[in-house]
């Protein structure tokens, strides 16, 4: 595979052609902001198959010894926590990381210099005001400005956040949260929800920078993404299930929470790239399910695993699922997987990866976990 830490706009240029190249039916280079995070290793997994090629930027691609012979010359990569993105199918001849901050503007417009496309997928994961909210509008401005720059980006692909859409305590129960809904930030802000305040503002931001600068910006908001890891490590989305198996969490939350697969999340991201007819905002969502529901349905796929069954408010009335519309994504052609299929495949991911021991017999079928849905008019309402 070849391994370019991009220092230079000529070290960029000196692969991007030759790999496009390779592709006649495609031809297409784009930029993946944060390629080896949750949600973006699977985009690029995506993007490789289907003929991209594909910068990358990573935060250190590596420390790397070229050897050149008469015929070969050799890159020898030391850096695990990419180690999954080399592996992909395409990699070796379409995958290019770029060594970028996203505070870094200068590196950022190296990395997307010559891409046609710019999937923005990097951002700040914390709770902690400042390293959230300033990093995450700064970070997308640059993303923004340096697609403007660049000359030859015809779309910007922003993953946002559900964190954005629906915090709301106005909202009433019988509305159905769509892309018309924003998360007020008062509220987000009086409750010390600092990463749903920095996801509204950067999109908030995104929007404004691209009205200025001209570019044509989608975004995709997803919920709580699920499914397997390409990565070698958990992130805070899989951390959500995986505490119900462990042993960690002795009982769950009264509180209900919405789910996608990050297959569908990928697949997302490209659709509303590729379509000519995608344009604003793509909630991202295939269910919404009470916590109880989340562990009964660990317990029957995994009954070996301590799963809670106790809840940990067993004094107010049980919250009750919102309704909401992915009907944008689904006139996309989407087909999202069902959630019971997606927290099985999480829990098999998490032991192949060795999160999580295999214990005793398991459950083979995940269509056994139990699901309902009740199409209305086109808006999928969850139950």
């Amino acid at each position: 595979m070849t391994v370019v830490d991009v220092v230079s706009a000529d070290a960029g240029a000196a692969v991007a052609p030759a790999a496009a190249a390779a592709q006649p039916g495609n031809g297409q280079t784009v930029c993946v902001t944060g390629a080896a995070g949750y949600i973006a290793s699977w985009l690029v997994k995506l993007l490789l198959e289907k003929g991209y090629t594909v910068k990358g930027t990573v935060r250190n691609p590596g420390m790397y010894t070229c050897c050149t012979d008469a015929h070969t010359t050799h890159i020898y990569d030391y850096d695990a926590k990419n180690a999954h993105l080399k592996a992909l199918d395409g990699a070796a001849e379409r995958l290019i990381l770029c060594k970028a901050d996203l505070l870094d503007y200068d590196a950022i417009c190296r990395a997307v210099q010559g891409c046609h496309g710019v999937f923005h997928t990097a951002s700040p994961v914390t709770d902690d005001p400042e390293q959230m909210v300033e990093p995450a509008v700064r970070g997308t401005e640059y993303v923004i400005n340096a697609a403007a720059e660049a000359g030859t980006v015809r779309r910007v692909v922003f993953t946002s956040s559900i964190g954005a859409v629906t915090m709301d305590p106005s909202r009433g129960p019988n509305v159905v949260v769509d892309e018309s809904c924003w998360s007020d930030l008062d509220f987000c802000k009086k409750t010390r929800n600092w990463y749903c305040v920095g996801k509204a503002v950067a999109e908030q931001a995104a929007w404004d920078a691209a009205r200025q600068r001209g570019v044509d910006l989608v975004v995709v908001n997803p919920v709580l993404v699920v499914g397997p890891l390409l990565q070698p490590t958990v992130n805070a989305s899989i951390a959500h299930i995986l505490k119900y198996l462990d042993g960690s969490a002795r009982t769950f939350a009264n509180a209900v929470q919405a789910y996608v697969d990050v297959r569908d999340v990928a697949d997302a991201h490209l659709r509303v790239f590729e379509s000519p007819r995608a344009s604003g905002r793509h909630l991202c969502a295939e269910r919404v399910l009470h916590r109880e529901d989340v562990v009964r349905i660990l317990a029957k796929l995994f009954p070996e695993y301590p799963v809670p069954t106790k809840c940990s408010d067993e004094v107010n009335p049980r919250k009750r699922p919102y309704k909401f519309s992915n009907q944008k994504l689904r006139d996309l052609g989407l087909e999202f997987r069902p959630v019971s299929q997606s927290l099985y495949d999480t829990v098999k991911s998490l032991q192949e990866k060795g999160h999580l021991p295999v214990l005793g017999e398991q459950t083979t079928e995940a269509e056994e976990a139990p699901a309902a849905e009740v199409p209305q008019g086109g808006i999928a309402i969850r139950a």
